[in-house]
């Protein structure tokens, strides 16, 4: 099997529909090397874990992990909350999680009340079908500022719900060791815009998304997209290898 990972999984602690246990068991089965429990992020406003559940989801991972020799890690699909790009993430949870992906999502708690126009306006264009120059550019600043401001280790479904300029996102992804996603759900990059993130020397991972057991590992529209696009499996980081997180250079770092 040439994915040995899936970094981007739900389950009942969002919307999920399997255990923990129930999506390891899957991605054992299905030959990966690698997985990531990463349910929707603290701010979410409708299917969030809860900060003090991410103990509980430790707790899960220690007592099943001698039952499947595979890799398990914890992380969020962490939520962009604000215009300017901070992240439901706090300095303190950096410790508590493997892998921090991060993506926009319609309902969320804003950080603050004014930037409930962002994600109103961010609506509205979906809706109508047009994003003007002024709305793009503040949705690719706000997408700039998270990853130099904070460990993101892939950003989830890069211009669903949203747009871009997907040029100047990558080039900052490059430059900050910053993943995109290629999601197993839905095609939210056209070919042409996944050529300019591979052109500005970006790497992606291929993710399932998946919400119940059986969608794990299941990633054949991200692989499609990849030899549709003639990716090369060194842009790929999931691609008979898996990736280096930044949660690992901290913990060298305390050391």
């Amino acid at each position: 099997m040439a994915l040995l990972a899936d970094y981007h999984t739900h389950t009942p602690y969002s919307h999920g529909k399997n255990t923990i246990e129930e999506n390891v068991a899957a991605a054992y089965e299905k030959g990966l090397s690698q997985i990531a429990i990463t349910d929707h992020g603290f701010n979410h406003a409708v299917f969030p874990v809860k900060r003090d559940e991410i103990e509980s989801q430790r707790k899960e991972i220690k007592e099943i992990k001698d039952k499947y020799p595979i890799d398990i890690l914890l992380g969020v699909e962490a939520n962009i909350i604000s215009k300017d790009g901070r992240v439901d993430i706090l300095p303190q949870d950096y410790y508590k999680l493997d892998i921090i992906i991060v993506g926009y999502h319609k309902l969320v708690k804003h950080y603050r009340k004014r930037d409930f126009w962002f994600f109103f306006g961010n609506l509205l264009s979906e809706l109508f079908g047009h994003y003007s120059k002024r709305q793009i550019a503040n949705n690719t600043r706000a997408y700039i500022n998270a990853m130099r401001n904070y460990d993101i280790d892939i950003i989830a479904h890069l211009n669903k719900d949203i747009k871009v300029n997907v040029e100047e996102v990558a080039k900052v992804a490059a430059e900050t060791n910053t993943y995109i996603e290629l999601n197993g759900k839905c095609d939210h990059l056209t070919d042409p815009e996944i050529m300019i993130c591979l052109n500005a020397g970006c790497k992606f991972v291929i993710n399932s998304d998946a919400h119940d057991k059986n969608r794990v590992g299941e990633c054949h529209r991200g692989l499609s997209a990849m030899l549709r696009n003639r990716i090369p499996e060194s842009a790929v980081g999931n691609y008979n290898k898996i990736i280096t997180l930044k949660s690992t250079k901290r913990k060298k770092a305390k050391k």
